[in-house]
């Protein structure tokens, strides 16, 4: 079955078979069977692991074709935005979708139909990216009227085509005097203007730095086409040397002009938060993708309920701290418990240690010892602080934390926002079982579903949730500032929603974002800012998903174990060992739910969200 699927799918030659195991708990007769502790010892013992293994999905090598074509083409169409680039990844993914299509989906295996809806899904999802790619070109394209040139240039030499070398001189010089001309017209409008910005018919900020970003990529394209010939070929050095240096430089020129006179950023100061929010079209496919079946609007009103939710217990433990209601008084009283320089670390360590017993004493859920032994910590850069002010974890976390070229108020703020009490609920959250045990196991079980599905929901929610399930142990945290760390993140996680859809979906400015998580949050501007700025990187619904991935869970828990249909230790190594996917999917696994082909997300999961 498998080979007659694979000779139907791939896109190009097939991957050899690797082996993969997909253990699953569909059925609750028995725990889920985990490798015994030694197994993921170094080297691996192999013979161990296919005892372990169960029901691999029919359609894993498809997948992981899919994937790794997928990813060939994307290389070899390099220029973003291009015509030729989102034709190829058209078809590509049309002609994956009809041969889909064609596929027997009864006869699939169930880890197979979950793994097709999956691709299915992730196949729609690419198609409506490619239209997104298409309407933000033409939106840019008034600002980069030279982009076919570039492209061209390169394209023609990815298809193997030699290049004339008196005609692209030409084009190179053509392309050198026009982003010239731009880039002295941007300066000459905006010196006549009374804000000093040039004024472009339909270039906001957002176009303006999304045109910028795009003149840099295009940089990156001339200069790969440049070296395949410049100082190799004679003639074509003879011809356009100069006129490449000229253009590269008149690029680099225009895309700092457009910064400058269309988007406000002056050279060398801090950079401002602008952005590019999907709107409200961009999130629906974000939305189908993830197997969200709200509204925007819906998880704004679920994220300010939690946050109501969260606010009366920051009341509870400020009334135990001794500061009434004024539970804000009770955090800034935390803030300032930060060690000095050069302890920080050491603090985590400390709390890595009593949150790994802790957990590992609840039984619940396996710890491999080697996940436990190879994760290290790292120092977070003044760089990175300013798009993480926090923790980024996973093998290697990195703690924020004052260096000392760092200025001195933002020292004060790294400190204040990085005390022990607020690293408490980060340390599992990133590490074990968190972020860390994770990619851990995403790495050994069902690997080619965590390529596929790069889904936050799962992967932040998990981490999340885990913080909602330590809540609910009255003697986890040590102590009062140790329980308003972790209410103060899980606050922060449910303004998450809040500002980050207000933002996406044009409702509130960056700076409205900004004054939310100050003033209705608690946090350090500096550290809001950099929240902010972050949320304008990452994926549209990334913010979201961390409370709202949590809370799947929760809702999934409740569903499964506290309904006694299998064990909590069950549920969580399920998790683990199914690899990455939306809950919901997640949810169709673990309890074995008949599926078919033209399954579309229906499950309204927060209505059996259990508060403790």
């Amino acid at each position: 079955m498998t080979d007659r699927i694979l000779m139907t799918l791939a896109g190009s030659t097939l991957l050899a078979s690797a082996l993969i195991l997909a253990p699953t708990i569909a059925s609750a007769q028995a725990d889920v069977v985990v490798p015994p502790d030694g197994w993921a010892s170094d080297p691996p013992v192999i013979s161990s692991l296919v005892a372990f293994a169960r029901t691999e999905s029919d359609l894993r090598t498809a997948i992981a074709s899919y994937v790794e074509d997928r990813a060939g083409l994307e290389r070899r169409y390099p220029v973003l935005y291009s015509p030729a680039r989102i034709a190829r990844l058209r078809k590509f993914n049309e002609d994956w979708k009809r041969q889909l299509a064609d596929v027997d989906f009864d006869h699939l295996n169930h880890e197979g139909q979950i793994d097709y809806i999956l691709l299915r899904n992730r196949i729609d999802y690419a198609l409506e990216m490619l239209k997104l790619d298409e309407a933000r070109a033409a939106e840019i394209a008034p600002l980069i009227p030279f982009s076919d040139q570039i492209r061209v240039l390169e394209e023609t030499r990815l298809d193997r085509k030699r290049a004339d070398p008196r005609e692209t001189a030409a084009t190179l010089d053509a392309i050198a005097k026009q982003v010239k001309s731009l880039a002295e017209t941007l300066e000459a409008d905006a010196a006549k203007s009374s804000n000093g910005l040039a004024s472009r018919r339909g270039a906001s900020k957002v176009v303006a730095m999304r045109a910028a970003t795009q003149i840099e990529h295009l940089s990156g394209v001339l200069s790969s086409f440049n070296g395949f010939y410049d100082g190799y070929d004679p003639v074509y050095t003879f011809w356009a040397h100069k006129p490449a240096e000229d253009a590269l430089a008149g690029l680099t020129a225009y895309a700092g002009a457009i910064r400058q006179y269309l988007a406000g950023i002056e050279p060398g100061g801090k950079p401002p938060i602008v952005g590019d929010p999907a709107l409200a079209s961009g999130l629906r496919a974000d939305l189908a993708v993830e197997m969200i079946p709200y509204t925007p609007a819906e998880l704004i009103s679920i994220g300010r309920k939690e946050f109501a939710w969260i606010t009366a217990q920051l009341k509870t433990v400020s009334n135990e701290m001794g500061y009434g209601d004024d539970w804000k008084a009770a955090l800034e009283h935390t803030k300032q418990l930060a060690p000095p320089p050069g302890e920080a670390p050491w603090a985590i360590f400390e709390i890595g240690e009593y949150e790994e017993a802790y957990i590992e004493a609840l039984g619940i859920i396996t710890l491999p010892p080697l996940a436990r032994e190879i994760w290290r910590l790292a120092m977070s850069s003044p760089e990175l602080q300013l798009r993480n002010p926090f923790f980024a974890g996973g093998e290697v976390t990195r703690l924020s934390y004052p260096e000392i070229s760092m200025e001195f108020e933002d020292k004060l703020m790294s400190m204040r926002g990085n005390t022990p009490h607020f690293n408490f609920p980060t340390v599992q959250h990133e590490l074990v079982p968190g972020h860390h045990l994770q990619s851990f196991m995403f790495r050994r079980f069902n690997i080619e579903r965590s390529v596929l599905n790069r889904t936050p929901f799962n992967t932040e929610g998990w981490a999340l949730y885990w913080e909602l399930v330590l809540w609910d142990h009255a003697d986890f945290p040590r102590n009062n500032p140790d329980k308003m760390g972790m209410l103060f993140w899980r606050l922060h996680r449910a303004g998450r929603i809040v500002f980050s859809l207000n933002y996406q979906l044009g409702n509130w400015t960056p700076q409205q974002c900004v004054d939310f998580l100050v003033n209705e949050v608690g946090h350090e501007r500096v550290n809001a800012e950099a929240e902010v700025r972050r949320t304008t990187i990452d994926a549209p619904l990334y913010q979201t998903a961390y409370m709202m991935g949590a809370l799947q869970l929760r809702a999934l828990h409740r569903e499964l174990v506290d309904s006694g249909k299998i064990t909590e230790k069950q549920f969580h190594d399920g998790y683990l060992l199914a690899g990455a996917m939306p809950i919901e999917m997640l949810r169709a696994r673990l309890s074995g739910q008949e599926l078919t082909r033209d399954y579309q997300s229906q499950w309204r999961f927060y209505d059996a969200v259990k508060r403790n």
